[in-house]
């Protein structure tokens, strides 16, 4: 299956039916007076988050989604039939925005949430409506109202625990296939992951959910290589798994690259709860791996955890960590829920 995170759609809430000018006519009911009936409502457009999906590639396939129209009203007080709603199937994590790509209409982070993105135009008045003392044989009925028609974006971001972070080959994707049974392309050239991929990790009996995006480079919040197209997908995370590669020559100078980057799209994201990891120690000496560790410490200004994705030496002490920044995440979560129940 491919993977978008980006849709246009096109819609349109249904329109009202007229409403019918008509007059009983019946053998020996010499006077029958007024009897349309008014039309019927138009079909609303709504947007509801669902399970089972992770990708916005639907909406490339259709773009344009037309609710029904209501039927016009018709003689012998007969009301039109209502026009059937339609309902947009979107992924838990989709944002909906307006046509400048910046107004957030709806968020929908939980599978069953619905919300209206149009809604339909009200059927039209038949004449028996206008009938009154003074009018007993009105002759004219209200036209429908007509629907609302949008032009929306679908912008998807990935709901997960942790979100990886980190220069190209940092060793992202090797540390995901070795935690988790996701299974991310996995080369030894820079921007081999080109998607953003999710797995499910377990460590001491827990499980959650981690998200490996592209690599960044310096200057991506401007569009350099993948540019930050893809950070949306870790903004939702709880805690953010800082990589970096033990094997560069200067790991302090790439650790700056990445939290300049974070600070530069958004200054939530970068104020994340964060765990540094330098990692691919199997290829260092233990001389040079204090010399390294002791410089990106002195860079981040806090302290540095070691690892080899490839070895798996270290690896379970960083995910006893990650779990301790997302267990009281899990708790706050299950402590609204509760509140909110009847």
């Amino acid at each position: 299956m491919k993977f978008l995170d980006l849709a246009k759609v096109y819609i349109r809430s249904g329109g009202g039916g007229a409403g019918c000018v008509s007059f009983r006519r019946e053998k020996f009911i010499e006077y029958g007076g007024p009897d349309g009936g008014d039309g019927g409502r138009g079909g609303d457009v709504w947007a509801e988050a669902v399970d089972g999906l992770n990708t916005l590639i639907d909406f490339r396939y259709q773009q344009h989604f037309f609710a029904k129209s209501g039927q016009h009203g018709m003689g012998s007080q007969m009301t039109g039939a209502s026009g059937s709603d339609i309902v947009l199937k979107v992924p838990a994590g989709t944002e909906i925005l307006d046509e400048d790509q910046e107004t957030v209409i709806a968020d929908l982070t939980e599978p069953g949430q619905r919300v209206l993105l149009a809604k339909g135009g009200n059927g039209g008045f038949g004449n028996l409506h206008f009938k009154s003392s003074t009018n007993r044989a009105p002759r004219h009925a209200n036209p429908g109202l007509p629907g609302v028609e949008r032009t929306l974006w679908l912008r998807l971001k990935l709901i997960a625990d942790a979100g990886l972070v980190g220069l190209p080959n940092a060793g992202k994707s090797t540390f995901l296939a070795a935690v988790s049974n996701a299974r991310p392309k996995i080369a030894d050239y820079p921007f081999t992951t080109l998607v953003p991929n999710l797995g499910v990790v377990a460590v001491d009996g827990h499980e959650f959910v981690m998200a490996d995006i592209p690599g960044l480079i310096e200057g991506a919040s401007e569009g350099r290589g993948l540019g930050d197209q893809f950070l949306g997908h870790v903004e939702r995370s709880n805690v953010l798994l800082h990589l970096v590669d033990g094997t560069s020559e200067d790991v302090a100078a790439d650790a700056r690259t990445i939290l300049t980057e974070l600070y530069a799209y958004s200054a939530i994201l970068a104020d994340k709860p964060r765990i540094t990891v330098l990692n691919k120690i199997d290829a260092l000496d233990d001389e040079t791996l204090a010399e390294r560790k002791a410089a990106l410490e002195a860079e981040i200004g806090g302290p540095v955890m070691t690892m080899s994705g490839v070895s798996r030496q270290g690896v379970t002490e960083v995910l006893r960590a990650l779990w301790v920044q997302i267990a009281p995440t899990r708790a706050r979560v299950v402590t609204e829920k509760t509140a909110w129940q009847p």
